[in-house]
């Protein structure tokens, strides 16, 4: 009989030694989470860029507004009776002293006496683009106010008011408005631009003004040094090694004037920092008087008129003339004077 061998526990089972070890399971990791879209926002940058551009205008405007309505104002609409065609402003410059620093340099010889004298008497006139500066002597020998006199004693006499009606009646030009600034204002002006560019074909200086111009050539004026150059009535040049004094007096001045009326409107065109054309207006603001008829809308279009614009420049012709009191005085050239007259009045 053979022998069995033992039945195999069902609940048991066998692994044989030579058989492989199971492969471990992978790990399978959770796709991670996406990161959430930033929302856009591109629009509020939008609408914040458009804010500041559509603010920035106004500040502007609201700035100048403020600037303008420091401004005294004359009553001179009985006396203006306007110009044909165009428009014709009375530009004038007086030589007071008032809100001017004690320490302005080269105050003592620039200011000269006390008092209030006007300095600077021309005519803007403004057709479309077309600019015009015409000169007027303060020399120039008239009646004021039935009196024999510079026309500069109108100013001194009877004010704005006078002044005008003397241009109008003893020169025969029309004006619409009345614009006079004084040193202060002339000041602020030059510092507000930063200075104001004067090319000199020498070398210059005049003692009684302050002025000193060592080399020929461009050179930037302060404040100070453009009132001595506008001031300047013993112009001394040195051409060839000598030095020439400019016999012209008044007249050569007034030249000086408009070189430097010239720049200034070149300042301004060459200026495209707002700031600094407010910066100009308010300084100018504070130190002038205008018809009452001169608003804020007109002195706005005038300006951007003016910037970069290249004036057409002349003086009224005179002739040299001596009183019988002695006194060296300017005569109206009438004959050569006419067609000026005609072209502005």
């Amino acid at each position: 009989m053979g022998v069995h061998p033992p039945e195999a526990d069902p609940r048991s089972f066998h692994v044989p030694a030579t058989a492989a070890s199971p492969e471990p399971v992978p790990v399978v990791e959770p796709p991670a989470p996406r990161p959430a879209k930033p929302r856009r926002r591109w629009w509020r940058w939008a609408l914040a860029v458009l804010l500041v551009l559509s603010l920035f205008p106004m500040y502007l405007a609201v700035s100048a507004w403020r600037s303008w309505s420091n401004v005294e104002r004359i009553e001179l609409d009985h006396v203006l009776a306007g110009a044909s065609g165009a428009t014709n402003y009375l530009v004038v410059g007086t030589d007071s002293r008032a809100g001017v620093a004690d320490d302005v340099e080269n105050a003592g010889v620039i200011f000269g006496a006390d008092g209030e004298r006007t300095d600077t008497i021309a005519i803007l006139r403004v057709d479309g683009d077309d600019v015009r500066l015409l000169a007027i002597p303060r020399d120039l020998y008239v009646s004021v106010d039935g009196t024999s006199s510079r026309i500069n004693a109108a100013f001194a006499r009877g004010g704005p008011e006078l002044l005008v009606r003397t241009v109008q009646e003893q020169v025969g030009i029309g004006i619409d408005h009345y614009l006079e600034v004084d040193f202060a204002g002339f000041l602020s002006l030059v510092d507000a631009l930063g200075g104001v560019t004067i090319d000199f074909p020498h070398p210059a200086y005049d003692t009684k003004s302050g002025l000193s111009i060592p080399t020929a050539g461009p050179h930037e004026l302060d404040a100070a040094g453009a009132l001595a150059y506008v001031r300047s009535r013993s112009y001394v040049e040195t051409i060839d090694g000598v030095e020439r004094q400019d016999p012209r007096a008044d007249l050569g001045r007034v030249e000086r004037q408009q070189r430097f009326l010239g720049a200034v409107f070149a300042e301004l065109g060459a200026t495209r920092n707002p700031n600094t054309l407010l910066a100009a207006l308010r300084g100018v603001a504070q130190n002038v008087r205008v018809d009452e008829g001169l608003g804020l809308r007109t002195v706005l279009s005038l300006g951007l008129t003016l910037r970069g614009a290249e004036p057409t420049t002349a003086t009224l012709p005179t002739t040299r003339f001596i009183t019988s009191g002695g006194a060296d005085v300017l005569l109206l050239d009438e004959a050569a004077a006419a067609p000026l007259i005609a072209e502005f009045g």
